[in-house]
């Protein structure tokens, strides 16, 4: 999804790892889909060759980590496919918020000073609810100077899904719409400037929510937003 539909999510994560001075490879060509909409539909066979390419690929180039800016990425790699392969994976598999509160911690990424802004957390369902992981990403927003968090209503595991998970987007579009357009309403409430979150499939149908509703809100996934801020 980032590589082909929301590139800046890519180049915004590969320029946060460059500037943290972190040492890292790319699967480039190499690199397939995860498989996650394809296990979520059925196509199970299919995911499971998707599965194996990528492992393989990854031990290849001998990943002891391997860093997702997706939050179906990460799910799946962390939890379907140990259990469809039948194997222990032989490195960790971390989520880029996760990782930019390890940065933070350890001094290697430092922000400047600026202007309060006061953003809002969509949580993904599938870190979310799907893997209990809801403070990693807020500690890291709340780690970063000037930036005020405010929650929606429904937030962690009552967070309401964006409406693009699970094939809905691919399947019943106007559904999709409709899930986001409840979500919008609910972040303007709470009176921020920006809407971040950690899943791709989040943020493409959020942002077109947002330009559908000419809302004021910035729609900017969790990498975009933290490039936006170092001035990446």
């Amino acid at each position: 999804m980032a590589t082909y539909r929301l590139p800046s999510i890519a180049e915004a994560t590969i320029n946060i790892l460059k500037h943290a001075d972190v040492d890292f490879k790319m699967l480039g060509e190499e690199e397939w889909c995860c498989g996650s909409v394809t296990f979520r539909t059925g196509f199970i066979d299919d995911g499971i060759k998707m599965a194996r390419h990528n492992v393989d690929a990854l031990k290849a180039i001998g990943a002891t980590r391997v860093v997702t800016a997706c939050a179906g990425c990460f799910r799946t790699l962390s939890v379907d496919y140990p259990k469809l392969l039948g194997e222990e994976l032989p490195f960790e598999i971390i989520h880029f918020p996760m990782l930019l509160k390890e940065l933070i911690e350890a001094g290697k990424i430092q922000f400047p000073s600026g202007e309060e802004i006061s953003v809002t957390y969509h949580d993904p369902c599938h870190v979310g609810r799907h893997m209990g992981i809801y403070d990693e990403p807020r500690e890291a927003l709340d780690a970063i100077p000037g930036v005020k968090l405010v929650e929606m209503y429904h937030n962690k595991a009552t967070a309401s899904c964006c409406g693009a998970g699970g094939g809905v987007r691919s399947t019943n579009r106007e559904l999709a719409r409709g899930a986001a357009e409840i979500r919008i309403k609910e972040a303007e409430e709470t009176g921020s400037s920006v809407l971040t979150t950690a899943c791709p499939f989040c943020t493409f149908n959020l942002r077109e929510g947002v330009e559908q509703a000419s809302s004021t809100l910035e729609m900017l996934d969790f990498p975009e937003f933290v490039a936006k801020i170092l001035g990446l």
